[in-house]
């Protein structure tokens, strides 16, 4: 179970030969990759800066995935989250879990993304086309999806 968050972008294939190299429990591997999207009818988006406290982004991201493996039962699992000024079409996040079989694998990764969007401590500025910069607050569909884990599994 590992959880990087860095500046420089990630080699999905890479990522997953890595984290799955030796490792022959692994009978499924689940991925979501999180992209910058150019943004919506009103405005396209320039560019989204992403800001964390370190130390504590790294210890909450950890708790999260520690939750996943016990709860799938992981064989293996990675979160790698960036950071920094980011442009449409750039890699956000990666997550990929690793199960014996493919159920707990699905719903490990939509898991840790559902628990990322709303626990996990970033700060989110976009950017639009005209230079003009807004910080973007949680939105109340991530928490309410987040939400079907609680009750099911609390």
């Amino acid at each position: 179970m590992s959880v990087r968050v860095q500046q420089a972008d990630f080699d999905v294939s890479d990522e997953i030969a890595a984290l799955t190299r030796g490792n022959e429990s692994i009978g499924a591997v689940a991925t979501f990759i999180g992209k910058v999207r150019a943004g919506g009818q009103e405005a396209s988006l320039r560019s989204m800066t992403l800001e964390h406290y370190p130390g504590m982004t790294e210890a909450e991201l950890s708790r999260i995935e520690a939750e996943a493996a016990q709860r799938f039962e992981l064989s293996a699992s990675l979160v790698v989250h960036r950071v920094g000024e980011l442009v449409p079409g750039d890699n956000i996040v990666l997550v990929i879990a690793c199960a014996p079989h493919r159920g707990n694998a699905f719903a490990a990764c939509e898991f840790l993304m559902d628990y990322l969007k709303t626990r996990a401590p970033f700060w989110k500025k976009e950017t639009s086309a005209d230079g003009e910069g807004k910080w973007v607050d949680a939105r109340e569909s991530d928490e309410e999806t987040a939400q079907r884990w609680r009750i099911a599994h609390s």
